[in-house]
């Protein structure tokens, strides 16, 4: 069967005519989205957690968090903006529930128990808080912005709880907060240590709490006695 030249061109113009009159359909959210968009968002902050917390900001691959996720690494973009927008929501998700928990009206206490057993507890934002710390000055460092605003927030209730007699008004804020930060994070800084001198699983639930109960009976140690 022979058909003419004329005769496919005027298919062809036929087509694109076609073509250019059908309404164009809006872009569609890949399938994920459609079903549910909020639990692909917690999907993909649990497996940015870890593997942020794993190997820090730089090392971390947005294809690796995907796949933790099972979801296509296009929605990283499409829900967070890429890579650093991902880091971002988690970081703010972790500082507003630290912050909550400072209460100016909470002992010191308390709070220091709760980090110390909060960093045994999630050992993968424990870590991305550590990381941000490691790679403090580095050309990609990452988080400042966000850490600085919830430090100074965590000096502010150090320094109302001083008032309230928690540790005598000689103690610097400051420099207290520094010091039990650094001693809520033993366990994941120093965990050769803490398993030679205590003889138990720094990554364990029941060194979480005989060391949180420790660091807050030494807070209570530090109570201002005019104010008790």
């Amino acid at each position: 069967m022979i058909v003419s030249t004329t005769c496919l061109k005027q298919s062809a113009a036929k087509l694109n005519r076609m073509s250019e009159a059908a309404p164009r359909s809006p872009r569609r959210a890949p399938v994920e989205r459609q079903r549910d968009p909020e639990r692909t968002k917690a999907q993909l902050l649990e497996a940015a957690k870890a593997e942020f917390g794993a190997k820090g900001y730089a090392a971390a691959r947005v294809s690796e968090i995907a796949a933790k996720a099972g979801v296509n690494k296009q929605l990283i973009s499409y829900y967070f903006g890429g890579k650093e927008g991902l880091y971002n929501a988690l970081t703010a998700t972790m500082y507003g529930d630290y912050v909550a928990v400072a209460d100016h009206e909470k002992p010191f206490a308390e709070v220091v128990r709760f980090f110390a057993r909060s960093g045994v507890r999630d050992h993968d934002l424990a870590k991305l808080f550590l990381w941000e710390n490691l790679t403090d000055g580095a050309p990609d460092a990452i988080g400042v912005e966000g850490q600085r605003e919830f430090l100074q927030r965590q000096v502010e209730y150090v320094r109302a709880r001083q008032a309230a007699g928690d540790f005598p008004a000689d103690l610097d804020p400051a420099f207290l907060l520094v010091i039990f930060m650094a001693a809520s994070s033993a366990a994941l800084a120093l965990p050769r240590i803490v398993r030679a001198v205590s003889g138990q699983d720094p990554q364990s639930a029941e060194f979480a709490e005989a060391y949180g109960e420790q660091l807050a009976r030494l807070v209570g140690h530090l109570a201002d006695p005019g104010k008790r």
